[in-house]
């Protein structure tokens, strides 16, 4: 079992060369974009796809920027407008496969989500093939080197508590299930009962599998704090190992966020490998995003 506390002081140990830079986003009206994609190429044109919001609710959309200079990235005036929360992205049979959290908010306060995923055709051509069990973020696919697809998901309540990463391996996309994604194992060594976590992206380097991801938990006020990790899966005895974090949240810019419980959040978006380096992109505080240059987590 892994604990934040425990991963947080070795993290703290590392005296890392780290250099963050604030993303900006034109184009959405005085909105907040935060919990971004890393860029990835799209028929030819480099994107990044963001949750777009207003500072004073939850009712966003997902968006697609093009890059103007190193930190600053303007909304595709003709891309696509889905109404959905913290975008990621993977490559099925060589199509993009954008994806994100549908919300249903209720006039009780209340609200439940799904992980839906859309192949992307081009910026403007969208159109969903899945859609995920009702109260389940976190649903992550990757085609791996052999054709078959690791199913990444994140069981809550009974099965999960807080929120618990399980995985399973299907021969193509057109077999998964929602029965199969209820169904599959956790991992063991994973988060305690208190804390939660989640994948967000999932790497294979030669044969093993990296993935990216976050973990979290409450202090005693009632605050959430997100850091921003990196873990290793052991298909063979289903467990994670080699889990470490990677960035938290004094380690990027002072900068706004949506409410005093968010500050110190760091919600991991995607990463792009550079040999020894490496460079995060993620949502900061719910207000804004960031990017990051670190060590590569997964060597």
């Amino acid at each position: 079992m892994i604990y934040t506390k425990e991963l947080l002081t070795e993290y703290r140990k590392k005296n890392t060369n780290k250099k963050a830079a604030v993303l900006n986003f034109l184009g959405v009206g005085g909105r907040d974009v935060y919990n971004i994609t890393a860029p990835f190429d799209l028929n030819g044109q480099e994107v990044i796809a963001g949750r777009v919001e207003s500072r004073d609710d939850e009712h966003s959309h997902i968006n697609l920027f093009k890059e103007v200079n190193d930190s600053v990235w303007e909304k595709l005036d003709v891309g696509i407008d889905l109404a959905l929360q913290d975008p990621f992205y993977t490559r099925i049979d060589g199509k993009i496969i954008l994806g994100g959290v549908e919300a249903v908010f209720f006039d009780n306060g209340k609200a439940k989500w799904r992980t839906v995923f859309y192949q992307l055709d081009s910026i403007s051509e969208a159109y969903k093939v899945f859609e995920g069990p009702w109260g389940m973020k976190d649903l992550r696919l990757k085609q791996q080197a052999d054709g078959r697809i690791l199913v990444l998901t994140r069981s809550q309540g009974e099965k999960g508590g807080r929120g618990k990463i399980g995985f399973c391996i299907i021969d193509q996309f057109s077999n998964l299930t929602i029965q199969m994604i209820e169904d599959a194992p956790l991992l063991s060594n994973q988060f305690c009962d208190e804390e939660w976590g989640g994948g967000n992206e999932i790497h294979q380097i030669n044969e093993d599998i990296w993935i990216l991801g976050h973990i979290a938990n409450f202090d005693v006020d009632g605050n959430r704090h997100y850091y921003a990790m990196s873990f290793k899966v052991d298909i063979e005895n289903k467990a994670m190992c080699e889990a470490k974090i990677i960035a938290e949240r004094r380690d990027f810019i002072d900068g706004p966020a949506k409410r005093p419980d968010l500050v110190d959040v760091v919600f991991s978006g995607g990463i792009q490998l550079h040999g020894e380096r490496a460079v995060l992109y993620v949502g900061i505080s719910d207000a804004g995003a960031q990017k990051i240059e670190i060590e590569n987590p997964f060597k």
